[in-house]
């Protein structure tokens, strides 16, 4: 009897914490709702008061006038776009491939000046984007890539807390199995490929997410190291569309919609690994 009274409080206990949780999860999810409701609201929705938290008639006008806003320039909505698809996916894709060709050495080769090497890169990690905008530019500049898509994605390969997080996950992995390799007559390159690619894969969906995110929603690399419009990405445009007040409201909400749910999108795609990443990098509580 005492065992079943037990049992019946854990459960009782289990599921209101889960019902707690769930709750709370659908609070902190009404803004994504309102967001998304939002941008499929028609011109008379948006000016109600008090206004309506769902949409009752919704439509793509706002999208429509979104689009529309780019025909007063010759830059077409589709070029900004692409711009940043492009830029955001080669970035994310070199970011994941030099972050792990970095992270095996640091993580499985004691080399002289390894620790402080690494210290460097955790440095790194206190200063905020706008403190080495200066530095970055001029180095650009240097190199005669202003203008162009390498302005874009170079300097964005230098993503300290992805090696970070990788270095620190396959840290856990033991030496043992590179011994065990390198005794079979492994090279290291073998070693990297075979060994060490597969055990990191899981950190890359964290480093995806993290890259993607800032990626997309940079609108200050476009305006630092661009001066054509066509060489513009989709988060200027619409930084510059969200600050023509309430006569583009429709155009306000499609635009940060367009912002917002690709990177809801690419979380909810590699959300089961993140936690995996995390509690192998020594930062789980």
């Amino acid at each position: 009897m005492g065992k079943r009274r037990k049992f019946k409080k854990l459960d009782l206990g289990l599921t209101g914490t889960m019902f707690f949780l769930t709750l709370l999860g659908l609070l902190m999810s009404l803004p994504l709702v309102f967001l998304i409701s939002t941008a499929f609201k028609p011109t008379e929705e948006l000016f109600l008061y008090p206004p309506r938290f769902f949409v009752q008639n919704p439509t793509l006008e706002s999208f429509r006038s979104l689009i529309v806003s780019t025909t007063d320039s010759r830059i077409p909505f589709i070029r900004y776009l692409f711009n940043s698809l492009f830029v955001t996916g080669i970035t994310v894709f070199l970011t994941v491939i030099i972050g792990s060709l970095a992270c095996y050495p640091l993580a499985k080769h004691p080399f002289p000046g390894r620790n402080m090497l690494f210290g460097l890169i955790i440095v790194s990690l206190m200063f905020a984007p706008e403190v080495v905008e200066i530095p970055r530019y001029l180095i650009v500049t240097k190199l005669g890539l202003i203008d162009t898509y390498g302005a874009l994605i170079l300097p964005s390969l230098a993503f300290p807390i992805g090696l970070f997080l990788m270095k620190q996950f396959l840290e856990q992995v033991p030496d043992e199995i590179f011994e065990a390799g390198r005794i079979d007559g492994a090279t290291e390159w073998t070693l990297f490929q075979k060994i060490a690619l597969p055990l990191i894969r899981p950190a890359w969906a964290t480093i995806v997410i993290l890259s993607f995110t800032a990626i997309w929603n940079d609108a200050g690399s476009p305006a630092l190291f661009t001066q054509s419009e066509q060489m513009k990405t989709l988060p200027y445009y619409l930084s510059t569309v969200n600050g023509q007040g309430i006569a583009r409201a429709g155009a306000n909400a499609a635009a940060t919609f367009l912002m917002t749910v690709p990177t809801v999108l690419i979380f909810v795609v590699f959300q089961r690994r993140v936690l995996s990443t995390m509690a192998h990098s020594g930062i789980k509580s």
